[in-house]
């Protein structure tokens, strides 16, 4: 008998349709609710005369319509001075299209107090976030917060008023602004552009990261985000949760070291003393300055994984109230990415004006890259996709949920998507992971399912799945320091008879169930992109065996979970090998082989899956690089870009010492491979958006046979 459980539709797939993501990805006018605020609705400033985006980064004097004097601080307080006084020197400082901090001298900011007062401040917040309008009369301000205008009183001092009554505004240009505080890529000179949208792309190609995920698992596991509408001193401050004996470091630690002693610091801007580092698996690494560097290094495609796991969200002893289903904070994420899409935007002086766009179809991605900008594409990596998860044994889904969860997330924009990641699930098997990772989600899978993995024999010839830790007598030691973390939800996972596993080699017995084999169908019928990694041995053998039916190149292995003898089958299809982001010379073995195994048939070019902010390690420095460093600046590939050694706060980043400490360190990763392996694994790279773009150009013109 089937259980169904009652489909949770997609909540967003009105606004990305109403902001027009699929239809005009490139050019949003995106005026949304990212910072969580109502804004001047797009269409509104759009038909305003004065272009109110235009302001950005500028250094201006807010003078009064009415009198022609000009706003300057008093006290605690701000007043317009007479005509020719002293005024204050304000930086346009946008939070979100058309939205704007009024930056002054000494960080001090105009900031609403109460419904009423306007107050000095020097805290970067919706207190002193202003939306900017304009008519025919001139510029109005107002409040994010109290949606009150900004206005002058009869004395001169600024006040809050209704919106009809608020003063009416013009900004002249003039300078002594002090800048506002940030992080500087380090890169100089032009990103380089196509030579024409019907030509070969150009540029890397991060087949697997996640951007999103700074809410995942509750929202309280992972420190910091990739943007703030306030800057980088709210979006990396420091980890609070991550000092010594805080849960955060020792979660972090079970992760990245299978222990509860490793401590770091937890000061993030701008200092980065503990963190970002390679092996850090919860705080922040893609903050939008490190991914704007990795664009200027030669970036031009990149898919966003949104990614969520219930086990993990609803075992950890912290959150921040963040929706535990993996559909609903997928959706959300999905709402972040434009949220962060319409930021850069706004810092680059208009809708479609910055680097970082959104696609949906290999059309718009090669027009993105041939105006020299990243293409985004999303995809999906939950353990219960579409709800399809297992309980007692059986399914909560059917076929039904099955194809209007797809529909909506083609409506969303969404382009891949994995079947099975990390627990089993209604459409079959997972790839066990191995060591400690693998015990935690273990239990994380006895949580959801109510069983515990139970690995079998490999068939004879056969590839086998990950080595798994048996539960009993490993999990001893950990009884009693986990259930003092993670509280009285855990304890009956722990102390419950505990599964003890034969000798290696470990496969799981379970492949494609019906389900999994209608979802990798109803997904070509949709042309999506399937991603094969996270599969067993067996699920990933049935799902090849359906794609070569219908000889389907969807497909790829974005993060190296495959095997050699399925990602030679996926080559043979048509379709995308991205090995992990691995330390080197892992990764150039990796591209060797792959290169080695490449089909004549189709445009050979490689991507890499950095997995950042996924619970996964990023590049270490490469061991023995004295001799051979990466020497800085270098030239980009395309010899346009300078790259100097990055500068964040008070830290300096070199790849030589610190790796692929943060995002914006991955042009600097290939830089050391050139130097190890010689320009052709660049060029290969190089190719690697040209490839993916040409193996989802198959999936889009697929008859369905």
């Amino acid at each position: 008998m089937t259980t169904t459980h009652p489909h949770r539709p997609l909540r967003l797939s009105a606004v990305l349709l109403a902001l027009g993501l699929i239809a005009a990805a490139c050019t949003q006018d995106g005026s949304d609710e990212a910072d969580g605020s109502e804004k001047v609705p797009s269409g509104e400033a759009l038909a305003q005369p004065v272009d109110v985006y235009a302001f950005a980064n500028g250094c201006y004097r807010l003078v009064d319509e009415s009198t022609g004097g000009a706003v300057a601080a008093s006290g605690d307080g701000w007043v317009v001075s007479e005509v020719g006084g002293g005024a204050t020197p304000f930086l346009m400082q946008a939070t979100a299209l058309g939205n704007y901090l009024l930056y002054g001298t000494g960080g001090e900011m105009v900031a609403r107090a109460g419904q009423d007062g306007i107050v000095v401040s020097t805290e970067p917040g919706p207190a002193a976030d202003w939306v900017l309008s304009a008519n025919d009369a001139g510029l109005a301000l107002t409040n994010v917060e109290t949606e009150s205008a900004l206005a002058a009183a009869d004395d001169g001092q600024l006040i809050q008023a209704p919106n009809d009554a608020g003063s009416r505004w013009s900004l002249d240009a003039t300078d002594g602004c002090e800048a506002f505080p940030d992080i500087d890529p380090g890169a100089t000179g032009e990103p380089f552009v196509g030579t024409g949208a019907d030509q070969p792309a150009r540029g890397y190609f991060d087949s697997h990261t996640h951007v999103s995920a700074f809410t995942f698992l509750g929202g309280a596991i992972h420190c910091g985000r990739p943007w703030s509408p306030y800057g980088v001193t709210v979006a990396l401050s420091d980890c609070p949760d991550h000092e010594n004996g805080g849960v955060g470091v020792i979660v972090e630690s079970l992760f990245r070291d299978g222990s509860f002693d490793t401590t770091h610091s937890p000061d993030g801007w701008p200092t980065f003393e503990g963190w970002p580092q390679p092996g850090s698996l919860t705080h922040e690494g893609t903050y939008w300055r490190w991914i704007e560097r990795a664009w200027r290094g030669g970036l031009r495609v990149m898919v966003n994984d949104l990614v969520d796991n219930r086990a993990l969200c609803e075992l950890y002893p912290l959150s921040d109230g963040t929706e535990c289903n993996d559909m609903a904070n997928a959706a959300d994420q999905a709402k972040d990415m434009i949220g962060l899409q319409n930021y850069i935007d706004a810092q680059f002086g208009g809708p479609g004006e910055g680097f970082f766009r959104l696609v949906s179809s290999p059309e718009q991605a090669r027009e993105v890259i041939n105006d020299g900008k990243l293409a985004v594409v999303l995809g999906v990596e939950v353990s219960e996709i579409l709800d399809c998860g297992l309980d007692a044994g059986q399914p909560t889904c059917d076929e039904e949920q099955i194809d209007a969860g797809l529909d909506e997330l083609v409506d969303l924009g969404v382009r891949s998507a994995f079947p099975v990641h990390k627990f089993d699930n209604a459409l079959g098997g997972t790839a066990y992971d191995g060591g400690i990772t693998g015990l935690i989600v273990n239990a994380g899978n006895r949580h959801v399912t109510g069983e515990w993995w139970a690995p079998g024999p490999c068939e004879p010839g056969a590839e086998a799945d990950n080595t798994v830790l048996s539960p009993e007598g490993t999990l001893s030691e950990f009884v009693e320091p986990v259930i003092g973390i993670f509280g009285n939800v855990i304890e009956p996972i722990l102390q419950g008879e505990l599964p003890t596993y034969d000798p290696e080699p470990h496969c799981n017995p379970k492949g494609l169930t019906d389900l999994g084999k209608y979802m990798v169908n109803a997904m070509i019928d949709r042309h999506m992109i399937v991603e094969t990694d996270h599969m067993s041995v067996r699920a990933r053998t049935d799902a090849l065996d359906i794609l070569e039916e219908r000889d389907y190149s969807g497909l790829i292995t974005s993060h190296g979970w495959g095997d050699a003898s399925s990602q030679q089958r996926l080559t043979d299809l048509g379709g995308m090998v991205a090995p992990y982001a691995s330390s080197l010379p892992g990764f150039v073995d990796d591209w060797r082989k792959a290169k080695a195994a490449a089909s004549p048939d189709y445009l050979f070019g490689i991507g890499f899956g950095s997995d950042t902010n996924g619970l996964g390690g990023q590049p270490s420095r490469r061991s023995g690089n004295e001799n051979d460093p990466v020497e800085y600046p270098y030239e980009t590939f395309d010899g346009g870009t300078v790259m100097e050694r990055q500068v964040s706060g008070e830290r300096t980043f070199d790849v030589n010492t610190d790796g692929v400490a943060q995002y914006g360190l991955f042009p600097d990763w290939i830089e050391d491979m050139r130097g190890i392996a010689g320009p052709a694994i660049v060029d290969d790279l190089a190719n690697g958006a040209e490839a993916y773009l040409q193996m989802w150009e198959r999936a889009e013109a697929h008859d369905g046979s």
